[in-house]
């Protein structure tokens, strides 16, 4: 009889699936293999005798990096070393909110602050946006409860530019986890990637976290310039009262976000006008390639499958045909 677990982690062709606490070393079916389904770390499968039968539908799903299921994105970012980047801040904030996965803010590396002219200007920014914040140093121990808290009960993604410090408040949490930790570039002031690979890791029994690679090479040229204000709530509560249906914010006249321009932080109006010119590349590839949209033109995807496109043409094409064959069949038999 199939039961049924979760994929904690991929390697080469084999899943390993968690069910009941127990592991489970798993190969794909032929069948699904022929489907070409994207299967990822995080994905509720049916499996029995060693092979997995059905992949269930996913209820949300990040693609850098590949991984299902979660229940949050918590966004780990340092207060120094290296430097807090809140354009960086801004696009992970856009990035979950594009995937409309709830999201957290940490900040690491409380200890190393001078002042407290960023922890102001951080609450000042993001707490009216309706996010919880916590401060933290793994190193002194400080906030660890608060960060516990908000990782308790469920399976979170941690994201954050390298050297934050992200694997040393887990260790903080449980020493047991041991992840592997490397200290920041003094000549760079980046960190350097320590996973290679997807795998959901349970932190105490109530707390689970994806390990991953990182959100590499993250840009938004894969959507118009006109969407990207939807991802700022403090832009698109304007949208509608601007004079043009396709406003980007920028110049226009009549534009509503720009005569409530002073309600809206600089950096967070920096960030979205960054983002807006990395959709405009979006937009030119469209354009040249003469396709209303690029992802839609050769694939569509249909319960998590991917299958060849038919154009309408070749679909009433192959209606015809098959209509031809019919009557010549009916005229055979008379």
């Amino acid at each position: 009889m199939a039961q049924t677990g979760q994929i904690f982690k991929i390697h080469s062709d084999f899943y390993y699936v968690n069910h009941n606490n127990q592991t489970f070393e798993c190969k794909l079916r032929e069948v699904l293999k022929k489907q070409k389904l994207k299967i990822v770390v995080g994905d509720f499968v049916e499996f029995e005798n060693g092979a997995i039968e059905k992949v269930l539908p996913k209820k949300n799903y990040i693609p850098r990096p590949n991984v299902a299921n979660i229940d949050q994105i918590v966004i780990v970012s340092a207060v120094k070393e290296p430097e807090l980047s809140f354009e960086q801040l801004n696009r992970y904030i856009a990035f979950a909110k594009y995937y409309n996965i709830p999201t957290e803010l940490c900040f690491n590396k409380n200890d190393l602050s001078l002042d407290d002219s960023t922890i102001e200007k951080v609450f000042q920014i993001y707490e009216p946006l309706g996010f919880d914040i916590v401060f933290t140093s793994a190193k002194e121990k400080d906030g660890i409860e608060d960060f516990k808290e908000i990782l308790d009960g469920k399976i979170s993604v941690l994201c954050g530019s390298s050297g934050v410090g992200k694997s040393s408040l887990i260790n903080a949490i449980n020493p047991n986890c041991n992840l592997k930790t490397k200290s920041v570039s003094e000549k760079t002031e980046r960190g350097t990637h320590t996973t290679r690979h997807c795998e959901i890791i349970n932190i105490t029994d109530t707390m689970r976290i994806v390990d991953t690679p990182g959100f590499s090479n993250l840009k938004f040229d894969f959507l118009m310039p006109n969407e990207v204000d939807l991802l700022f709530d403090e832009i698109s509560q304007y949208k509608g009262y601007c004079k043009f249906s396709d406003c980007l914010h920028d110049k226009e006249t009549g534009c509503a976000v720009l005569e409530h321009i002073d309600d809206i932080d600089l950096s967070r109006y920096q960030s979205y006008l960054a983002f807006v010119n990395e959709a405009k590349e979006y937009k030119e590839r469209v354009k040249y390639s003469g396709t209303k949209h690029e992802r839609e033109t050769h694939f569509k995807h249909h319960n998590d499958k991917m299958a060849v496109k038919i154009s309408a043409q070749k679909r009433q094409s192959a209606r015809n045909t098959q209509k031809q064959s019919i009557h010549k069949e009916i005229h055979e038999d008379k």
